[in-house]
């Protein structure tokens, strides 16, 4: 095997609300997390430039040296956008984005591929709607005890109160607002038809074809999450322009709790479904899809270029983790129950060694495509 000493990774994440200094804080503490368990040195450098924030990763131990250059293609502008509406616009928002959604066939796609996203994607409107129902039940309450009119002046209040200093505190434990947000971008995903999306997307595939301007043994384009789509949006631009773009390089497509389904089921997202197969067709890029079982928010065992309409390409190579496996019994424990952290897990820091380690996919010494091929439990010393 063949070491990495020079990686260039362009890295797309999640829809969070964390912008590209965030982000490279909390790799710094997923690679102090991953070095100590590991047993080898890291050191992370300052974070660069406006957009996307870049960064150097040093990494070594006996025998080996790898120096990473990392590029975080964050999206919190459009998260931050996407949230900036009060929270009636925001419930109004995300309700035409399920409808959106349902219409446009997306919801049952999800039910025949993958029945625990198809509940992840109603949990959060069903929690909504019973939310109104039980807000307006309270405000006509009079109305069905055969009071008078007037009483609407007790009835309004306490509606009111139930739903902004009961509903909206509780529903912030599971996220709701958030979730409404993240499927109004996947529907802008898909549709490709709002300008500040397709605007920034373009931005993207300009800086990354800068980045692959840098010299480098390997380069990974990895993803989590929401992250995929548009990595896939981005990479499939720079296809289009230049289906040589990639030629001479090896360069690895890896897609962590993949949700380029989340998007690439609806019927409108024609675009996306078609560079997912310019991807999945490039004889230089090797697509590596790592999925989880514990994990509801990915598309387990779901062959995603075949679903997407390609099922003569080459497919994704999957690897299966489990995050059990990954953390000591008390921090599992802790974690399980909450899905949004466990599917934050594929790109944070270990706690034992296992098959698969976000840092050292991205800036250890063994080529990223090995995760695919894993010969045993653990890794490789």
């Amino acid at each position: 095997m063949n070491l990495v000493e020079k990686r260039v990774v362009l890295h797309f994440p999640g829809f969070e609300p964390l912008d590209g200094t965030a982000h490279r804080a909390r790799y710094e503490r997923t690679a102090r997390q991953s070095a100590s368990v590991w047993g080898y040195s890291v050191a992370t450098g300052a974070g660069e430039g406006q957009y996307p924030v870049s960064f150097d990763v040093g990494t070594d131990a006996e025998g080996w040296r790898t120096q990473t250059r990392l590029h975080v293609f964050d999206h919190n502008d459009l998260v931050r956008r996407l949230r900036a509406g009060n929270t009636a616009s925001q419930i109004a928002a995300g309700f035409a984005s399920f409808w959106q959604v349902v219409s446009e066939g997306g919801m049952a796609g999800y039910f025949r591929h993958a029945w625990r996203f198809a509940l992840f994607f109603i949990f959060p409107f069903l929690l909504t709607a019973l939310a109104i129902l039980v807000t307006l039940t309270i405000l006509t309450l009079h109305y069905w005890l055969g009071l008078p009119v007037w009483h609407l002046g007790w009835s309004a209040p306490l509606a009111a109160i139930f739903f902004i200093f009961g509903f909206l505190p509780f529903s912030e434990r599971f996220h709701t607002l958030h979730l409404f947000a993240d499927w109004e971008m996947a529907v802008a995903l898909a549709r490709m038809d709002r300008p500040e999306f397709n605007n920034w997307l373009e931005q993207c595939a300009t800086a990354m074809r800068a980045a692959l301007n840098e010299k480098a043994d390997e380069y990974v384009i990895s993803s989590h999450s929401m992250g995929c789509s548009v990595a896939a949006h981005v990479v499939g631009i720079l296809l289009e322009r230049e289906p040589d773009v990639f030629k001479g390089k090896r360069v690895v497509f890896a897609t962590l709790g993949c949700a380029i389904l989340q998007c690439a089921l609806m019927s409108s997202a024609t675009l996306l479904r078609s560079r997912v197969g310019l991807i999945a067709r490039c004889p230089d890029i090797f697509w590596l899809d790592v999925q989880c079982l514990t994990d509801s928010i990915n598309f387990y065992k779901v062959p995603v270029v075949s679903v997407s309409g390609h099922p003569d390409a080459q497919q994704a190579s999957m690897i299966h983790i489990r995050v059990r496996q990954m953390l000591t019994p008390e921090h599992y424990k802790k974690v399980r129950k909450d899905q949004l952290r466990v599917h934050r897990q594929y790109v944070l820091g270990p706690d034992m060694k296992s098959s698969f380690d976000f840092t050292l996919l991205t800036a250890g010494p063994m080529p990223a495509a090995v995760f695919a091929y894993p010969e045993q439990d653990k890794l490789p010393a």
